[in-house]
């Protein structure tokens, strides 16, 4: 996650994941789930403009980046639904504005700000952009305000906000793009990974509510583990990684969004090294060998029409800026 000061303001770019290993191990007393997932942060941001203001109060706007709204009108016309989700219009619904105010009653600080959050990652898509926001508003507010906060502290108050928030909340050395994620998401390893990978993602217009996805999966009875993966990634084997890739949440998503099989059976006449979903979906994502083929299959995926489509690559998932 990179950070950028000036005198009066902090700017921080909230990166999407995704998962390339996910398993439900069993349903847990507080009602979450026992999971394992391998993510990897990828280069689609969000943007945070973080500014201080006299008022002690948290300010919060929000709006699509300059450009999607006319792609999702476009969609919409042609599908039904806008393929990059709603955005919440109540601001203390906004994780947001709840990362802020949880950081600031924790702290005692006595001071407010102005977020602007700019969105590109999709709603709804199993691309974890509201969990990457919530944390980086921990991370720019710890500035901001310069309470010294220190990562470790900051991703226990991130799982206060959701599971997904300590991926994004890495040490400030660490450039790390991938992390193993047990508990129900909240505990955090550092995977290393030696190949960069291509992506080519499509968020299909229908979302998903994890919820709805999650009371349709049944735990595996055998579970199975990513360190077949982690081996393939460290070693560089890239080609090896489709034997590998699983997500147990992929077939209750499907039931209740058929369009994910269809975007699947179009990856499925590529060469890729790997597809799936990504976490509870709905978008889904293949590997590619090279950016040549992520460029071929973009364009079939969009000439195809079944959802917004991102290229990316893997990226940085934590904090690496420090204070000018």
């Amino acid at each position: 996650m990179d950070v950028s000061l000036s005198c009066s303001s902090v700017t921080v770019q909230a990166p999407a994941k995704l998962n390339l290993f996910l398993e439900v191990i069993a349903k847990r007393a507080d009602g979450f789930h026992e999971i394992e997932t391998l993510m990897t942060a990828i280069s689609l941001y969000d943007t945070l403009l973080i500014s201080p203001i006299r008022d002690k109060e948290i300010q919060l706007t929000w709006r699509w980046a300059s450009g999607i709204e006319s792609r999702d009108e476009f969609l919409s016309k042609s599908r039904g639904a806008a393929a990059t989700g709603a955005l919440p219009t109540d601001v203390r619904k906004n994780i947001v504005w709840k990362a802020a105010e949880l950081l600031r009653r924790r702290s005692g600080a006595e001071s407010g700000a102005a977020i602007h959050l700019v969105k590109r990652i999709p709603t709804e898509s199993g691309m974890g952009g509201a969990s990457s926001d919530a944390a980086a508003a921990l991370i720019g507010l710890n500035r901001l305000w310069q309470l010294g906060y220190s990562p470790a502290r900051l991703s226990e108050l991130g799982g206060e906000l959701g599971s997904d928030v300590p991926f994004f909340l890495g040490e400030p050395s660490d450039g790390a793009t991938m992390a193993r994620c047990t508990g129900r998401g909240e505990l955090v390893e550092t995977v290393p990974c030696l190949p960069q990978l291509h992506f080519v993602i499509v968020r299909p217009p229908q979302g998903l509510s994890t919820a709805a996805v999650y009371q349709r999966c049944r735990p595996a009875e055998r579970p199975r583990t990513s360190e077949s993966l982690q081996q393939s990634l460290r070693s560089g084997d890239a080609a090896a990684v489709s034997q590998y890739m699983f997500n147990r949440l992929q077939e209750p998503a499907e039931s209740l969004c058929p369009l994910i099989g269809d975007i699947r059976g179009k990856c499925s006449q590529f060469a890729c090294l790997g597809h799936q979903m990504s976490g509870s979906g709905s978008s889904y994502f293949a590997v590619c060998r090279n950016a040549r083929q992520a460029r071929r299959l973009a364009g079939a995926m969009r000439s195809a029409g079944v959802g917004q489509v991102y290229r990316a690559v893997t990226a940085a998932r934590a904090l690496s800026a420090t204070i000018a």
